[in-house]
């Protein structure tokens, strides 16, 4: 008889491994399936600071191996594997991966969302030592500094207001001759005195001296001519992209391709759950990727109670 856990996790993030910790301590067989190592997005961050508890701030790697370790400390397991299939309907529910088939009565999918890159020269070299793609995060670091972001929709509206209260200068750089934010962030913005307007411009290069960010090149997307920018940061707020390829044809989507889940994390299958930014939420942070992890074994607890399989 092939072993069949009680929850298996995919995605060792935040939420992934809160999800492990929670379903441990109440006596759940529980595994976590990560395709790389602990973290997920959060373990890219430099420098964490807004983490409740952690005073002196915590770099995300340090802080995804606590979580592992603190969830394996009471019982949880971790495979290292790639998730290829899953048939979430099935009883119990199936999932393929690069070591083999895992079966599971609960599934929790915690597979993160990416960020959605520029893809130009220097990006990848510079993320984190000047490229960001979140301000409520990496904002702090730039107090008192000019900053560019890149994006016109909601976040980049948000962000640019949030960095507007914490950098010398904010420049909002957007391909388009006024933003896509809903209507309600357009006047804030054209009011504070420290945000200036990039319109009908893309970015074509990040300038760099020393592996640190120095200023943007900019191109005129009407005339086509070039200039560059000087700045300290650049926040990259252009959408993310979820990992919710697995769900695809099984669970309800939204328009953004995020999993349809409320505050308790519950999909459109019984037995399954998101959690983290792969699903619809207001605000995709490490604490609420947490708690979520929290709500979910809470709801499948009542699912299993009740005989789900």
């Amino acid at each position: 008889m092939e072993h069949i856990y009680d929850m298996i996790i995919i995605g060792g993030g935040p939420g992934g491994y809160t999800a492990a910790l929670y379903a441990s301590r109440s006596g759940l067989d529980a595994v976590v399936l990560e395709r790389l190592a602990a973290g997920g997005q959060m373990a890219l961050s430099h420098q964490i600071d807004n983490y409740p508890g952690t005073e002196q701030g915590v770099d995300g790697f340090s802080l995804a191996v606590k979580m592992q370790k603190q969830a394996e400390a009471f019982g949880a397991k971790t495979e290292l594997a790639e998730v290829s299939r899953a048939d979430l309907a099935a009883s119990p529910k199936v999932l393929e991966t690069s070591e083999g088939t895992f079966y599971a009565r609960t599934v929790v999918l915690a597979t993160g969302a990416n960020p959605r890159q520029l893809g130009v020269a220097g990006e990848q070299e510079l993320t984190g030592k000047g490229v960001h793609y979140c301000a409520d995060c990496d904002g702090m670091f730039y107090r008192g500094k000019t900053v560019a972001v890149v994006g016109g929709g909601n976040t980049a509206a948000q962000d640019a207001a949030l960095l507007s209260r914490i950098a010398k200068q904010v420049i909002l750089i957007h391909r388009r001759d006024t933003l896509r934010a809903t209507k309600i962030y357009h006047e804030p913005l054209m009011r504070a005195e420290n945000v200036t307007f990039c319109w009908n411009s893309v970015v074509e290069e990040l300038l760099q001296q020393e592996g640190r960010l120095t200023g943007v090149a900019l191109r005129d997307v009407n005339t086509g001519q070039s200039r560059t920018v000087a700045c300290d940061g650049v926040f990259v707020s252009v959408g993310r992209i979820p990992a919710s390829q697995l769900a695809q044809g099984q669970l309800e989507l939204d328009e953004g391709g995020y999993i349809v889940a409320d505050e308790t994390t519950q999909t459109s299958l019984p037995g399954v759950y998101a959690v983290g930014d792969v699903r619809t939420k207001a605000l995709r942070q490490v604490v609420t990727a947490v708690a979520d992890g929290a709500a979910a074994v809470h709801t499948a607890e009542g699912y299993l109670a009740q005989g789900g399989r």
